[in-house]
């Protein structure tokens, strides 16, 4: 009797130190390739369309304890909207995603941010919320308006913002690793 209730006990504990973390922002700006740079060190060229949601796993060790950290990449695409409520569901975290690209996709990206925000508010309450600017490799870093992101982090009360390139691996490990620690310690 005693053995199982230490079971018990362990998967609870656990638990505690789980993680759902969703991944959004308007299709293109490269969530699954931030997510595949990040748990495989992999880059694929060809675009991949999400359809749905696709799940990915990451442990980590914080302070002895086992972290797992389990990304949820939500399709961005307008035709998925009926399905964001239960891929949403039980999130700790989410990662709004936008692309660097000067072009109309990139601009629409970050004018989006604040949608995704709402989204998030809706679906999921008050839960702590990163931004990540991707594709820094096809841009130059300067021609970010920073004082347009910056007000909106500031708005927002993001707990990080981030650029990264998913193709170079350029600040994705950083980027990741500190939403996983904001995470563990707001909870």
């Amino acid at each position: 009797m005693n053995s199982n209730k230490s079971i018990s006990t362990s998967v609870l504990m656990s638990d505690k130190y789980k993680f759902k973390i969703v991944f959004i922002g308007d299709g293109y700006v490269g969530k699954t390739s931030l997510i595949r740079r990040f748990t495989q060190k992999s880059f694929e060229k060809q675009y991949i369309k999400t359809i749905g949601a696709q799940f990915s796993f990451h442990d980590i060790q914080i302070e002895n304890n086992e972290v797992r950290s389990i990304f949820y990449d939500i399709a961005g695409q307008d035709k998925f909207n009926f399905m964001r409520k239960t891929f949403f569901k039980d999130s700790k975290a989410a990662v709004i995603v936008y692309s660097l690209v000067d072009d109309k996709k990139g601009n629409e990206s970050f004018k989006n941010i604040k949608t995704w925000y709402a989204d998030v508010l809706r679906f999921c309450g008050s839960i702590p919320i990163a931004v990540i600017a991707n594709k820094v490799d096809l841009t130059y870093e300067n021609v970010v308006d920073i004082i347009d992101i910056k007000e909106i982090i500031k708005e927002k009360e993001f707990i990080g913002y981030y650029v990264t390139s998913a193709k170079t691996g350029q600040g994705v490990k950083k980027a990741f690793n500190s939403i996983i620690e904001g995470v563990y310690y707001k909870n």
